[in-house]
């Protein structure tokens, strides 16, 4: 019986293994096309990345209300679309959490804190959770820099915003800007993927 019992825990901690292996494995590299895809924003419309006829490239962003490290990077976020939406780069939010299991990220719960916060970019609800997998994200926040090609929005960066969640004044290194200005300038950007620090997306 004891044997039995080790014997099932070993398996269930390989299969646990298993599977965060391949969470972490799956989803764009960077190189890749990614997928265009249609979410209900905040306002109600359905918004798609060919919507934006004259953008450049796009900051998507997976995040949302309930993570403490999301909700550090807020002012964050809104700076990064009034600086770069203008040059070609507009952030593109998406909220990928079950919202069975998180109540608080629901649409209801998006619209109050675009409102409260006065998000000037797209919250968008991923519904069914159909995206985030595609892209590969795992954490709130984790970025994907997309720029557009002739042959789709190419994923050039993947990863953190900066290298300092608490504290936004002690930031040593902007990965999210430092890719979309050199991107910007025509440049190769130096580090095209970082590890994305937050809360587990809920599934």
């Amino acid at each position: 019986m004891k044997t039995l019992k080790t014997t099932f825990v070993l398996l269930a901690v390989m299969s646990f293994f298993a599977f965060t292996i391949k969470t972490e494995d799956g989803g764009y590299k960077v190189g890749d096309m990614a997928t265009d895809f249609s979410l209900e924003n905040i306002d109600g419309s359905m918004v798609s990345l060919k919507d934006y006829k004259d953008a450049k490239g796009f900051i998507v962003i997976f995040t949302c209300n309930t993570c403490p490290y999301a909700v550090a990077y807020e002012d964050r976020i809104i700076a990064l679309d009034k600086k770069y939406a203008q040059k070609g780069y507009p952030v593109i939010a998406i909220m990928p959490n079950n919202t069975t299991v998180k109540p608080d990220d629901n649409m209801e719960a998006m619209k109050a804190r675009a409102k409260a916060k006065g998000f000037t970019f797209p919250y968008l609800l991923d519904k069914g959770q159909k995206i985030y997998p595609q892209y590969g994200a795992t954490k709130t926040p984790h970025v994907y820099i997309l720029q557009k090609t002739s042959d789709g929005n190419q994923v050039k960066y993947i990863g953190a915003i900066d290298d300092n969640y608490q504290d936004a004044e002690a930031v040593n290194q902007k990965y999210v800007e430092d890719a979309v200005d050199a991107l910007l300038a025509g440049k190769a950007i130096k580090e095209t993927q970082t590890r994305a620090i937050g809360c587990s997306i809920k599934v």
